[in-house]
């Protein structure tokens, strides 16, 4: 009764990110380099060289990340060269990851390419309040 219980938990968070607006976009031609942080849903078209914290966020294929993530969802359809926490992972046919993922729950398309430690299914995975960084600096993408 508990893993049917996850499920839908999986499900709702799942769907609850769908229907989020993308607020804030890194356009193809832009390089970021610094620590992201952002609410709401964020796609990544370009590249970021930093650390990110957010809610949602989407890497497109012409996306590519090097540093470490840490989000409630995060959907890969580029490249990331560094390390994953979130609640929800799911790796497109076209990405690439390489680093360490540990979500609650991992969805793998064939053609997904990954390479590294993967923790799945964590019971001990709390993500951080990304409203608590005070000390730390950090750069919000401008909004829509």
């Amino acid at each position: 009764m508990g893993i049917f219980n996850q499920k839908d938990d999986f499900e709702q968070q799942s769907q609850q990110a769908d229907k989020e607006v993308i607020s804030s976009i890194i356009d193809a031609k832009m390089v970021m380099k610094g620590e992201l942080v952002f609410e709401g849903k964020a796609r990544i078209d370009g590249k970021v060289e930093g650390n990110i914290k957010g809610e949602h966020l989407i890497l497109s294929e012409s996306g590519k990340i090097t540093g470490d993530i840490q989000v409630s969802t995060f959907v890969c359809h580029g490249t990331l060269e560094g390390n994953v926490k979130a609640s929800l992972v799911t790796a497109r046919k076209s990405c690439s990851i390489h680093g360490k993922i540990e979500s609650n729950s991992l969805t793998v398309e064939p053609g997904a390419g990954l390479d590294g430690e993967m923790k799945v299914a964590c019971n001990d995975l709390h993500l951080v309040d990304d409203k608590k960084t005070s000390g730390t600096e950090s750069t919000k993408v401008a909004e829509a």
